[in-house]
């Protein structure tokens, strides 16, 4: 069974930063990319980042790059999302998805290729 669990959100002052984990099981990280997405109220989902688990090419997305960045710890098929500079307009549900072929550009952040996706983590940025 494929399952993907997100935690390390919270409450964080503005200018603060959070890292996110996702925890993937049941399935071969090497044969897929990880995603990581959000949605704040009344917006829609917004694709931030991604991570082959072939070779570890990755991709930020233009609205948070600069500030957040993916990376992965494939012993523990593990992806993370380390998040600086953090402001208010940050604060959303964040989710891993995982897409079961291994590319990432900035087309697969549409989330349309991602088939799994995690129950989602709350992150909150005060101002």
């Amino acid at each position: 069974e494929v399952q993907l669990v997100e935690s390390g959100g919270g409450l964080v002052q503005a200018g603060g930063s959070l890292t996110l984990s996702c925890a993937a099981s049941g399935f071969t990280f090497k044969d897929a990319a990880i995603g990581w997405f959000r949605r704040a109220p009344g917006k829609e989902r917004e694709g931030l980042s991604c991570i082959s688990g072939s070779d570890g090419s990755r991709y930020i997305g233009d609205s948070v790059k600069g500030r957040f960045n993916i990376s992965s710890d494939d012993a523990k098929n593990t992806v993370y999302l380390q998040m600086n500079s953090l402001k208010p307009e940050d604060t959303a549900i964040y989710y891993c998805a995982a897409q079961f072929y291994p590319a990432c550009t900035s087309w697969h952040l549409t989330g349309a290729t991602y088939s799994s996706w995690g129950q989602g983590t709350q992150v909150t940025v005060s101002s």
